[in-house]
């Protein structure tokens, strides 16, 4: 199971140029708080940004699993913002990228 060996936790510059350390925040938290030990992760995880009247929520899913979970932030969204990014374990080396750099 992915996300469970952690060993070091980074974000790619296609993602530090394109959103801020906040947002990049809330998707380890969500790791964290919502998804590791509760579902089995594999070892990559997509994230889409959503628009909710300017603030931002964020959905997780996995391909091929039909769980889908929603997280509701108060950042205000940027609509210049990619929608895409992804959390990837390489041997417990954990990323966050683009669907460009993935």
């Amino acid at each position: 199971m992915a996300f469970t060996s952690t060993t070091g936790r980074y974000a790619s510059f296609g993602t530090v140029s394109s959103i801020p350390g906040e947002v990049i925040d809330s998707f380890w938290y969500i790791i964290d708080n919502y998804l590791k030990g509760v579902w089995p992760l594999d070892p990559v995880l997509n994230f889409e940004l959503l628009n909710r009247s300017g603030r931002l929520s964020i959905r997780f899913s996995q391909d091929g699993k039909p769980l889908k979970l929603v997280i509701d932030t108060n950042i205000k969204v940027n609509p210049n913002w990619p929608n895409r990014f992804h959390a990837v374990d390489n041997m417990g080396r954990e990323t966050i990228m683009t669907s460009r750099e993935i």
